[in-house]
């Protein structure tokens, strides 16, 4: 899995879409921004949540949390975070490294409001060293997310 299975599906869907490999990690929003060049906030960062007995992944911008509230009231549920083993065994990803490409698994994917505030933003590419630029319109629509507002920025 890994990078590896992001190349094939941009491959086949968005082969104009590069991916970026970092010679340090990129496995936190700081990081990748640092690394980018860009704010923390156009990191497009993958949330890996369990809600009730549904798993399912938040793409968000860096400098986004989590609205308990919002959550409970759009995604029917308390989100818990997954653990990193299981995270590798539903996304093929590691930590630090998930984004909603070449998943291992079909997973509800749903993009945050948050994201649209930027005509570009930089997901991970499947690990901790990679990303790509993309519009998150883009994104949404490359892997059938929907869009909802589950987020505060801070």
């Amino acid at each position: 899995m890994t990078v590896e299975t992001v190349r094939a599906f941009l491959a086949l869907h968005a082969p104009d879409i590069a991916i970026l490999e970092l010679d340090g990690s990129s496995a936190t929003v700081e990081l990748a921004a640092r690394g980018h060049g860009v704010a923390p906030a156009q990191i497009a960062k993958t949330l890996s949540l369990r809600i009730k007995d549904r798993s399912l992944l938040v793409v968000t911008c860096g400098d986004a949390r989590l609205n308990n509230r919002k959550v409970k009231d759009v995604l029917g549920g308390k989100a818990s975070m997954l653990g990193a083993e299981e995270v590798v065994v539903l996304t093929g990803h590691p930590v630090g490294g998930v984004c909603p490409f070449g998943l291992a698994t079909q997973l509800p994917i749903y993009c945050d409001v948050s994201l649209r505030a930027f005509d570009e933003v930089l997901p991970a590419a499947g690990s901790t060293n990679s990303a790509m630029r993309i519009s998150p319109e883009r994104m949404a629509t490359l892997v059938g997310a929907e869009w909802v507002d589950v987020c505060d920025r801070v």
